[in-house]
């Protein structure tokens, strides 16, 4: 398989994204190849200052760059020579088969959308991120940020494509689903909460737990943890500067140094048409090294066709 690479993208590339992608060259097969797509110039400077043959990779040169601070929608419509937007082309194309990137979060999205589509059924497609429990497993919750708002339907829809995604990637049989609330019982919570709780509780899409509380987040209640993209995000950010705060007080800790965003290198999109994972912003080498395998593990795992097969039947 082919596994496309934006070596532009990310608040450290292109000297990261390489340098991961080096990385990653041990723990593929001979049959896997990593395409870098960018400036093509810098690519083969930056293989050469790691002798490293640049014959190991296919390299595809782009332009131009999607930056950070670029808007989505304008960026993907006047940037045809990007990075990203040429990854897209070679995704849409089969000329590789998963796309990864750490630059700018919201023209994957919308590149993704554009390019691939989403999978005939899906209302919103989501991102996911890794939860440490704390009995050694890992459970997952989405939304992350793709969609602040989102409706009771949508949230019902989450519950699927994240119980496909913890069974088929994570490995966790029979996923429990949980629904993040300011309270346990059927009756807590805003109207939309309350509403996706109804349609949730009866679903035989997946195994309903009911409602959580943000405290049981890492007490291995649940596998997947369901909630609108605004909540998501905050929950994952907080985790992320509690990491942090430990780090700096030089305080460590085995479960603690499992929130290391390296450790999980992205979160994947779930709904596209494809295996696309977004990276964090600040990706290092390692990050953007399991930022490849992660891409590389969904393809394998054929996520979006059972995706579709699962929501063609429960559409049926």
């Amino acid at each position: 398989m082919k596994i496309g690479l934006d070596v532009m993208g990310g608040d450290f590339a292109p000297d990261a994204a390489i340098a991961g992608a080096i990385l990653a060259l041990s723990e593929i097969s001979e049959n896997d190849k990593i395409v870098l797509i960018g400036n093509e110039e810098i690519i083969r400077q930056q293989l050469g200052n790691h002798q490293i043959a640049a014959e190991k990779f296919q390299i595809v040169h782009t332009s131009q760059v999607i930056g950070m601070g670029d808007k989505p929608l304008k960026a993907i419509s006047t940037m045809p020579d990007s990075s990203i937007f040429v990854g897209f082309k070679m995704l849409e194309s089969k000329q590789i088969n998963a796309f990864a990137s750490a630059g700018n979060s919201g023209a994957m999205v919308v590149g993704a959308m554009y390019s691939i589509g989403s999978i005939p059924g899906v209302i919103r497609p989501a991102t996911l991120a890794v939860v440490p429990q704390e009995n050694g497993n890992e459970g997952i919750i989405l939304d992350i940020g793709t969609n602040p708002d989102s409706k009771p339907d949508v949230l019902n829809q989450f519950a699927v494509l994240g119980s496909i995604y913890a069974r088929d990637v994570l490995k966790i049989k029979n996923p429990r689903v949980g629904l993040l609330n300011i309270g346990e019982e059927e009756g807590k919570g805003n109207l939309t909460s309350q509403s996706a709780y109804q349609m949730m509780k009866d679903s035989k899409e997946f195994n309903f737990f009911g409602n959580i509380e943000s405290r049981d987040l890492f007490n291995s209640k649940v596998d997947v943890i369901v909630c609108d993209g605004f909540t998501g995000n905050i929950v994952i950010k907080q985790s992320e500067a509690i990491y942090r705060i430990l780090q700096k007080r030089k305080l460590t800790d085995s479960f603690f140094e499992r929130f290391n965003y390296e450790r999980h290198g992205g979160s994947p999109i779930l709904g596209v048409n494809g295996a696309v994972v977004i990276g964090h912003g600040i990706s290092n080498d390692v990050a953007t090294k399991n930022m490849i395998l992660l891409a590389k593990n969904i393809y394998d795992a054929r996520l979006a066709s059972k995706i579709k097969k699962a929501l063609h039947i429960y559409m049926h």
